[in-house]
């Protein structure tokens, strides 16, 4: 099964209704948007606002999400990082029970963990659970790096179960040293939406994790990758990373994201959970309508970009 895991998991973003629930009928329709476009499976990650979302609602999204991927033969990645290792081990097991093909988490994000604690917290959600667990270092936005001899020690323990997704700056540099330490064996997401793809790709990653609302440029990118094509593949980061730089913490990632899926008619609410630290103004939206508009050239001139999506309202009826 492993070896199975190869291409794009896009990271869901989590619809809420009108009083602020988790609409699990968008959610679906999110998952069948995604599908369309020929990702290889899902994500419940940071940027579906797994950090606003109660023990309750992250169990119910995660079953919702692995059933759906289960039902489309596609896979779901849990994310089951906590501030304790014994909440952490309890949303492993429960996600692993949820039919997820695979679990990630992210480290304490409010204690500076030294590198035995480190070692001991991912070694126990390995040792409560059989699947494999992806280890993501999400410093580049929230919490601290992760040692690159904590990450290389995992790989020598636990081998294939254990897989990376690094997005501690710099990037590059730091996904060749992890491949060269574990002598080429780690397998790694690039984690940067899609920023660092290219380079990444270059340094030997098995597969990327960007955010739902492009994934069908991203899926592009990915074959032109693939097919050795780094003139389209070129072309195709040009008005992708113009998006992603505005993208500069967690909650802008969430707000252009869900603003994106909301114009291509995804989701039908774009709303986020409260309190943000950010706010889409005018100026912001047209940029990032300016690059997204040259993006849907680009990738529609290549003749890679899948059949245009249902809209959701449409979906409805």
């Amino acid at each position: 099964m492993v070896n199975e895991f190869h291409g794009v998991y896009p990271v869901i973003q989590t619809p809420f209704d009108s009083d602020g629930s988790v609409d699990l009928h968008q959610v679906r329709h999110e998952l069948d948007w995604m599908y369309g476009h020929g990702v290889s499976g899902a994500v419940i990650g940071m940027v579906s606002e797994i950090l606003k979302l109660s023990d309750d609602e992250r169990g119910t999204l995660a079953d919702t999400v692995c059933r759906h991927a289960r039902d489309n033969g596609r896979q779901a990645i849990v994310s089951v990082g906590a501030e304790s290792t014994h909440h952490a081990v309890q949303r492993a097991v429960q996600a692993e029970q949820a039919g997820a093909d695979a679990l990630m988490a992210v480290p304490p994000l409010t204690a500076a963990v030294d590198t035995p604690g480190m070692l001991g917290y991912f070694g126990d959600l390995l040792e409560a659970t059989s699947t494999p667990l992806v280890v993501q270092d999400a410093s580049g936005y929230v919490g601290q790096p992760i040692p690159i001899n904590v990450l290389v020690q995992l790989q020598n323990q636990y081998g294939d179960r254990v897989w990376f997704k690094p997005e501690a700056q710099p990037i590059g540099p730091r996904l060749s040293t992890l491949r060269d330490n574990t002598a080429g064996r780690a397998r790694i997401f690039e984690g940067s939406g899609g920023i660092a793809l290219v380079d990444s790709y270059h340094r030997g990653i098995v597969g990327t994790m960007p955010a739902a609302d492009l994934c069908w440029a991203i899926v592009a990118l990915w074959r032109a990758l693939e097919a050795g094509d780094t003139t389209t593949a070129d072309l195709i980061s040009a008005p992708l990373i113009g998006i992603l730089n505005l993208q500069t913490e967690l909650d802008s990632y969430v707000a252009i994201e869900k603003y994106l899926l909301h114009k291509q008619g995804v989701l039908r609410n774009p709303a986020v959970r409260g309190p943000v630290t950010y706010t889409l103004d005018r100026e912001t939206v047209a940029e990032v309508d300016r690059h997204f508009d040259a993006l849907q050239q680009v990738v529609s001139a290549t003749e890679q970009q899948p059949t245009e999506a249902v809209h959701y309202e449409a979906d409805r009826q």
